[in-house]
């Protein structure tokens, strides 16, 4: 076939040529012939003729016996094409096997140029492919008296990149007083080469597809970017600059130094792009060596809202590409982590990648392109407005916190944040299990009440300090209630020992089980990212019953976990979460709804919590519907504090460590209610 000529597109700011390792491989056998795709393994022999630079390998020699029988056979058989006129054929065998056998010169030997000269561009040819393996094979030869036309196929394995490029070519022969010979141009290499043209591979990515909102806009914000490239025309020497870029990088000097082979000499060739934190970590060393050029960019790649969910992208220095054994290829992005991580594939797509000719540098034509595949964004239930209310709430909190938001009536995830503090560990808003202290008692209440033996008004005492069943309860942070509170007001003050004591002995374990698991405690999936679902415990006896009942023993759940059990209270029933737009929960047991009497009875509980003490500077509008807790961190010596609820429909779960359990985090869920955009 004759290659297609149309003119290559353009290559993007991110894009770049692939090359193989020059390092060669052994191989046992030789594979089939296959056309435009696959690859084939590498051989390493060579010819004392092969000419400087030449990377194409020699084919075995039982080929090459093969080959040279059919020679015989095709003299013996042909004889000559006309009586006193020898055939054409041998030549055009012996040519085409000393070529794709590196004899360069014994090659040009049999053509009618300048025998050093053609060596030296039949050496030259495939050199900017990268060229693993290259068949000829002869199709046939048309004879007419002292002149004859060969065809012959080529079939080249384009290592660095995994294609195979198969074309169709032929040459004229003349017979003379030497016998005949090849009419030589470098058309004879391939169709439309002409002398000072060069064959070479390059790639273009297309940008990195975005993750979006749930209006479609991207989460990833414009930022700063670092490139670094060179012009492969103003090197003085290139394998200094690529050894000395290995070193930095860690990335094989022999890939750095194929990319400059084969970029487009006159063009600035990006060959790393970097965060300014990895720049401001690499600069003095990059700065030192020679012809490397710094360019600055804006790109949607590096920072984002919400990056507990979307992660975090690596580029061409990443050192997972090298673990993995990927080939260096300028314009790669991985993602290291969340979302990025997750949809790596669908993210990034894949590269168109062009066999190109080039003239001082610059693009000829196109002989052949193998269509890449663009990336396709991938759609978050994240709502943006809610999104960068969290962040800002965030901002500048003396203590690690996490904040998620869920839409009531559907489960969908519309914020999800978090903020460490010097000093103390962080708070995994999706995957960390933490005691829920009274936040929980959302949950216990919804119990008591179905249990039918308490009403909201029915007294029940919060002392200072009472025992269960050998365990003891004490109220942190201290309440006092007086002598004869009622169950309303003890859920107010999210009093401990009120719930150990008389509430949670009004109840069976088998009872807050199935509570729990109606307001979505364990027994569901998150698709497309990370979580834990939560758990309780067993409880054996009264007294681990009542420390289940107030959110400590043996209570984990993440932030989004009270979320979701914040948004029954609000919707009347449990919502799978979602993250990821089109991705459901498969395995999401069914649940049944607490009833509306028992609902209505927690919604009224709940609003009181809202305004009573430190929880009303959360209670914006007088609208805020929810419940705080206290639990140990660890080793006890910080505390989580809670404040879980619902507004208009959102529910959220705000959650901070502190060093004392009198503060609140009230405050953090008063700013973050306060700063939603309107439509969030």
């Amino acid at each position: 076939m004759t290659p297609d000529a149309a003119p290559p597109r353009s290559r993007s700011a991110r894009g770049g040529a692939h090359r193989a390792p020059r390092t060669a491989q052994n191989r046992s056998s030789r594979p089939g012939k296959p056309r435009d795709s696959g690859s084939k393994p590498v051989s390493g022999d060579s010819d004392s003729q092969s000419g400087a630079g030449g990377l194409i390998r020699r084919r075995k020699a039982t080929l090459i016996r093969v080959t040279a029988a059919a020679v015989v056979a095709a003299v013996v058989g042909v004889g000559l094409a006309r009586p006193g006129v020898p055939s054409a054929e041998p030549i055009v065998t012996q040519f085409l096997l000393a070529w794709e056998s590196r004899q360069y010169l014994k090659a040009a030997e049999l053509t009618n140029g300048d025998p050093k000269a053609v060596a030296a561009q039949l050496a030259a040819a495939y050199q900017r492919l990268d060229a693993a393996d290259v068949e000829l094979i002869m199709q046939g030869v048309s004879q007419h008296g002292a002149t004859a036309r060969a065809t012959f196929g080529v079939s080249i394995d384009l290592s660095g990149s995994g294609l195979t490029w198969s074309y169709d070519n032929s040459f004229g022969l003349a017979d003379g007083s030497h016998g005949w010979r090849i009419r030589w141009s470098p058309a004879v290499i391939v169709p439309g080469m002409t002398n000072g043209e060069q064959l070479a591979v390059v790639s273009n990515w297309a940008p990195r597809s975005q993750l979006l909102d749930s209006a479609g806009q991207p989460l990833a914000v414009w930022s700063t970017v670092y490139q670094v490239g060179v012009i492969p025309d103003h090197l003085t020497n290139a394998q200094r600059t690529a050894v000395d870029l290995a070193d930095v990088t860690k990335i094989p000097e022999d890939q750095i130094e194929g990319q400059m082979d084969q970029g487009l000499s006159a063009a600035f060739l990006p060959l790393l792009t970097l965060s300014p934190a990895e720049y401001a970590r690499l600069q003095t060393k990059l700065n030192a060596i020679p012809g490397l050029l710094i360019r600055r960019r804006r790109e949607r790649l590096f920072d984002s809202i919400a990056p507990d969910v979307v992660g975090t992208v690596g580029t061409e220095t990443a050192s997972v590409l090298r673990v993995n054994g990927e080939q260096y290829r300028p314009g790669t992005t991985v993602g290291l982590s969340g979302l990025q991580q997750t949809f790596q594939q669908q993210l990034t797509g894949t590269p168109e990648t062009q066999v190109i000719l080039q003239r001082s540098g610059l693009p000829v034509a196109a002989l052949k392109t193998w269509p890449g595949s663009p990336g396709k964004p991938v759609h978050t239930t994240l709502d943006a407005g809610v999104q960068v209310a969290a962040d800002q709430a965030l901002a500048g909190q003396p203590g690690s916190a996490a904040i998620v938001a869920v839409q009531a009536g559907t489960g969908k995830i519309l914020a999800v944040g978090s903020q460490t503090a010097a000093g103390m560990p962080g708070l995994s808003p999706l995957t960390g299990g933490y005691q829920p202290g009274q936040a929980f008692t959302i949950v216990s209440t919804a119990a008591i009440l179905s249990a039918e033996r308490l009403s909201l008004n029915d007294p029940v005492f919060c002392p200072w300090r009472n025992s269960v069943d050998g365990w003891t309860f004490r109220n942190n942070p201290p309440v006092a209630l007086g002598s004869n509170p009622s169950f309303r007001s003890d859920f107010a003050h999210a009093c401990s020992t009120a719930f150990a004591g008389g509430l949670a002995q009004s109840l069976t374990a088998s009872e807050l089980i199935r509570t729990s698991q109606e307001f979505g405690i364990g027994g569901w999936q998150l698709p497309g990212s990370r979580f834990f679902a939560g758990q309780l415990g067993h409880p054996v006896n009264s007294g681990v019953l009542a420390e289940d009942v107030i959110g400590d023993g043996g209570v984990r759940v993440s932030p989004l976990g009270m979320a979701l059990a914040a948004a029954v209270v609000e919707s009347g029933r449990w919502h799978a979460p979602s993250l990821v737009a089109g991705l459901s929960d498969p395995s999401s047991i069914a649940r049944i709804s607490a009833s509306p009497q028992v609902l209505g009875e927690l919604r009224s509980l709940m609003k009181d919590a809202a305004s009573t003490g430190s929880n009303a500077v959360a209670d914006i509008g007088g609208n805020v519907y929810a419940q705080a807790g206290t639990a140990p961190y660890g080793s006890g010596r910080l505390q989580l504090n809670w404040f879980v609820g619902y507004r208009h429909g959102l529910a959220f779960a705000v959650v901070e460590l502190s060093r004392s359990a009198d503060s609140s985090a009230a405050a953090l869920a008063g700013r973050f209610l306060q700063d939603i955009q309107p439509g969030g």
